[in-house]
């Protein structure tokens, strides 16, 4: 599988910088995990094939681009935008983003081709299908209902924690998964905030050391959703930890799972 975290805030000459404010992992250019930069830094191929969007949750971060990109989209896409969530997820999209107040509610909408946008309901730890993946999600620790993925394609598979303090039952799933081939998991704040990240439901360095002990199994684990301001500081914290096959997960880059 490719795997690619997309950018999603810009340095002082306009490049992408390693510091994520948004949320969106897109596998194979075909599917995408969150949608927080989906409408603002895919690729004209990327846009063209991804028609699956697989949320965590509703935060804004990790939903951002998703009205947008339909928005861009609308007039020309003949199979509709497949939202995976869980019916959590999905009603809380429909209340207060697609809700003719924020933004057109497209799942009532057509075009020349038909219906636009389309939801697919998800249950917690029950395998489903999107594309060639077999996607399972795992109820996390966060201050909404939100899910992390174990995302397989039959030949390996990877973790996504998406956004969560500690946690027993995901690392529990993981370490029955087969062909485990990395983990992708959050670290928000660093340590010196350590009670605004209890309260928020994110880890730290401190904490992620305590959680990665509960993982048996061995394999690349990449650091993700660092908060930007202080990416510079749980950077060195996490390379303070010394713990071998750890590292930041670098944005943009295409990486062979």
């Amino acid at each position: 599988m490719k795997f690619q975290l997309l950018p999603s805030t810009f340095d002082d000459t306009g490049r992408a910088s390693a510091r994520q404010h948004l949320a969106c992992f897109v596998v194979d250019d075909l599917i995408a995990f969150d949608a927080g930069s989906l409408a603002l830094s895919t690729t004209s191929e990327q846009r063209k094939q991804i028609r699956d969007v697989i949320l965590s949750h509703a935060h804004l971060d990790h939903i951002a681009g998703l009205p947008l990109y339909i928005d861009d989209l609308f007039a020309t896409i003949k199979r509709p935008i497949q939202i995976h969530a869980t019916a959590e997820v999905i009603e809380i999209l429909e209340r207060d983003i697609f809700n003719w107040s924020i933004y057109p509610r497209f799942s009532e909408l057509r075009n020349e081709h038909g219906v636009v946008l389309e939801y697919r309901p998800f249950e917690i730890e029950k395998e489903f299908a999107v594309k060639h993946l077999t996607v399972k999600a795992i109820g996390v620790n966060h201050k909404v209902p939100s899910v992390g993925f174990i995302v397989s394609d039959g030949k390996s598979s990877f973790a996504l924690t998406s956004d969560t303090a500690a946690v027993n039952r995901f690392w529990e799933v993981l370490n029955e998964t087969e062909n485990l081939s990395a983990v992708l998991v959050e670290c928000a704040f660093p340590n010196e905030l350590s009670d605004l990240a209890c309260n928020s439901h994110h880890l730290t360095p401190k904490v992620l050391e305590k959680e990665l002990s509960k993982l048996k199994q061995r394999c690349p684990i990449f650091v993700v959703n660092i908060k930007p301001m202080y990416f510079e500081q749980v950077s060195r914290q996490i390379r303070e930890l010394e713990i071998e096959n750890l590292r930041i997960l670098d944005v943009g880059r295409v990486y062979e799972f």
